[in-house]
């Protein structure tokens, strides 16, 4: 039984306009796309899906633009990406056998990078706001969100390919709640028939690049043999070694992953204690009135774990478990997150950039009970946290928005308590679920090995935000604020910082975890 442990080792500023003249003039300047000659490309491909009663043809459509051309190193990362999955009724009939009135979306869709004969592999994934049921007929989901970035190494078309797609279907209730039920998983591949039409754009990327195509080329613009050294190659021209182009946030463990993380690690400041854990966190939070998904990019949390609680049943044919534990956010001496970035559409047709960070306020902490019958172990994990969120920089359609130095929301996020008397006041609730069989790797959620945490919030208002008497305060607080924002973070498995020994397969030789998650909706 992998339970709680108590000993080694656990597992610049824009022209002064008041909000009404603002909305004006973002309504009328040029986008993006026409701006800098974007193309936008809008693809319908076949594909058969695994569905509980079997397999059934679907049509899944992309769209995305993408920049007309890139200089060799200039990372390409396309916008305005959807995908759209249409389902066959047979869909519907399997949703509602399992209860649901309605499905909350999630997209992972793989992505072939290709430059020169090098290659390189990229996931797109999406969110989408819960979607009523129909009566009857076919299912059509559309999910948004953004992708990473890919850089070519040299000149050459850099071509963008679609792969397998996978689908999570999390029901949900007529009100758009989640109902509980285990998430649906839907493995789609493209038809055999058009395995080779997955082709979606190429981007020429080079000083004498002019225009890509969509339509795939017999030849690439650029050969190994030929051209400019890449910068930093070290080779003579003519010997140069093609690279694989570079995609952002490759998953760790694949090939050439690197640990692009901040350092998750005790230092003089904060001390490792007998119990000290740190890990890795990352994941998406929903935005419902702008009806995407930001992305936070991993985090350090150093926890302390508390001391496990054991009560046993009278016949001691098992036990109940508890465990209190507490912690901390992490980013260069400060409990917050690092900085991270999200473009919306807001009031529907507005590209709005924001860097944000969510600060810590308060206590973190982590409650765990189970129950165990020393071979069968289930338990249910709390995670507490009071967050405020703060914006430090805001573009609109391009133009840059001084929000000054203190824009936040007026008080910490909120989540739905399931014991407010116990636990009082603002704060984000994160619920996760573990089960584990003797001898089994663990599923789900357990403090030690980590797994997906969820739940829902409410974005206050917004304040202190603007600069030289214009206030932005109403504009950030009518686009962003509201309840019903879906969470779903994921945790890696745990360093156990306070160990004699340093455990290879969890930490890094300087006691940082190994293991960065993935993100997944």
């Amino acid at each position: 039984m992998r339970g709680p442990r108590t000993a080694p080792r656990p597992a610049v500023r824009a022209r002064r306009a008041t909000i009404t003249a603002f909305t004006v003039l973002a309504a009328t300047l040029p986008t993006t796309a026409a701006a800098t000659g974007s193309r936008e490309i809008d693809t319908a491909l076949p594909y058969v899906c695994s569905l509980p009663s079997g397999r059934h043809s679907a049509t899944v459509r992309i769209s995305a633009v993408f920049p007309g051309r890139a200089a060799a190193g200039e990372a390409v990362r396309p916008s305005d990406v959807s995908t759209s999955v249409e389902f066959p009724a047979q869909a519907v009939a399997d949703l509602k056998e399992m209860g649901a009135a309605g499905v909350r979306p999630a997209t992972r869709l793989g992505i072939g990078v290709a430059q020169n004969g090098a290659t390189a592999e990229a996931t797109w994934r999406g969110s989408a706001q819960p979607v009523a049921l129909p009566p009857s007929g076919p299912l059509t989901l559309t999910t948004t969100g953004d992708v990473p970035s890919v850089t070519g190494r040299s000149t050459g078309e850099l071509t963008f390919s679609a792969g397998d797609l996978v689908v999570d279907l999390e029901p949900a209730a007529a009100d758009g709640a989640a109902t509980g039920s285990a998430a649906l998983t839907v493995d789609c591949a493209l038809a055999d028939h058009a395995a080779d039409a997955g082709r979606l754009a190429a981007v020429p990327v080079g000083p004498e690049a002019a225009g890509g195509t969509d339509a795939p080329s017999g030849t690439p613009s650029a050969s190994p043999s030929s051209g400019t050294p890449e910068e930093g190659d070290g080779r003579p021209e003519g010997r140069r070694r093609d690279r694989a182009p570079k995609v952002a946030g490759t998953a760790p463990g694949a090939p050439g992953a690197a640990r692009d993380v901040p350092p998750c690690k005790y230092d003089e400041q904060y001390p490792a204690g007998p119990m000290s854990l740190n890990a890795y966190i990352t994941g998406y939070s929903n935005v419902r009135k702008l009806k995407g998904a930001v992305l936070i990019p991993p985090f350090c949390t150093l926890i302390e774990q508390g001391e496990p609680q054991f009560e046993f049943y009278p016949d001691f044919s098992g036990a109940t478990i508890t465990q209190h534990s507490g912690g901390d956010l992490h980013y260069r001496g400060r409990k917050q997150t690092p900085p991270f970035e999200a473009t919306f559409l807001t009031f529907g047709f507005t590209p709005t950039t924001a860097t944000m960070v969510l600060e810590q306020t308060g206590p973190l902490t982590i409650d765990s009970a189970g129950s165990t019958d020393f071979v069968f172990t289930s338990t249910d994990t709390y995670v507490r946290v009071p967050l405020v969120l703060r914006v430090t920089s805001l573009k609109v359609n391009g133009t840059p928005l001084d929000v000054g130095p203190d824009c936040r929301t007026e008080k910490p996020l909120s989540s739905p308590e399931p014991d407010p008397g116990k636990h009082p006041g603002d704060h984000l609730v994160l619920h996760g679920r573990g089960e584990q069989n003797l001898g089994e790797p663990a599923t789900g959620y357990l403090l030690l090995s980590g797994g997906p945490l969820t739940g829902e919030v409410t974005i206050p208002a917004f304040t202190g935000c603007g600069a030289d008497g214009e206030d932005l305060d109403r504009l950030l607080t009518a686009s962003v604020s509201g309840p019903g924002n879906y969470v779903k973070q994921i945790q890696g498995q745990t360093c156990f910082a306070a160990a004699e020994e340093v455990n290879p397969d969890e930490c890094t030789p300087d006691r940082q975890p190994l293991k960065i998650p993935v993100p997944e909706r």
